[in-house]
């Protein structure tokens, strides 16, 4: 009896021993498992965040696309609407100069018409005079005309001399103090098409 008590009581020691031995490995196991649980729910919301932002630039690269299309196909549309705008105005010049050089030719049929009156007039005219008056009343029928198209005579003899409006063919000698550097004589009279110069006056200036 008393050997047995004693087995008993080895028995329960020994189990004893075997849980104090296991109780350490179970604490060691249930740490691992929380700080692999800790771990994985770091990961897990790494995961996470790492999946909304590649979302986010995804929906981003989405956008600038759409972006990018429109403006293209803006910049198209102003391109092509330039284009027919550069070619309309190409086409309204050529036209107003077409009708430009049509208005002028018109009104100078006219002239043309007193000239071949005037030369078959004078063919049985004897009075110079006469011829004369007819003459002057053709240029002055001219002159008008081309006022009437802001054709301005530039004025030249007794102005002093401006490249602007003249062109020297010669520098003359002259006497008077007041005539150097001035324009003395007139070669061929010079025009201007409202302010533009069309034809420069020659002239002699005097030095």
């Amino acid at each position: 009896m008393e050997n047995e008590e004693k087995v008993d009581q080895q028995e329960e020691a020994k189990e004893k021993d075997v849980t104090a031995e296991n109780t350490p490995q179970t604490d060691n196991l249930a740490a691992e498992t929380d700080t692999t649980t800790r771990k994985n729910g770091l990961f897990s919301k790494k995961n996470h965040k790492d999946k909304n932002k590649i979302q986010e630039l995804e929906a981003e690269i989405v956008k600038l696309k759409a972006e990018k299309a429109e403006l293209n196909d803006r910049f198209l549309r102003l391109y092509s609407e330039f284009d027919n705008y550069k070619k309309r105005a190409n086409k309204e010049k050529l036209d107003i100069l077409a009708t430009a050089s049509e208005k002028v030719i018109v009104n100078l049929l006219p002239v043309i018409d007193d000239f071949e009156r005037a030369i078959a007039a004078n063919e049985k005219v004897e009075d110079i005079k006469a011829i004369k008056d007819g003459f002057v009343l053709i240029y002055n029928k001219l002159i008008q005309l081309l006022k009437r198209f802001d054709v301005e005579e530039i004025q030249a003899k007794g102005e002093v001399f401006d490249t602007d409006f003249h062109e020297a063919v010669t520098h003359f000698p002259t006497e008077k103090e007041e005539d150097k550097g001035k324009v003395i004589d007139v070669t061929e009279k010079g025009y201007k098409l409202k302010d533009k110069v069309i034809r420069y006056a020659k002239v002699v200036v005097g030095q």
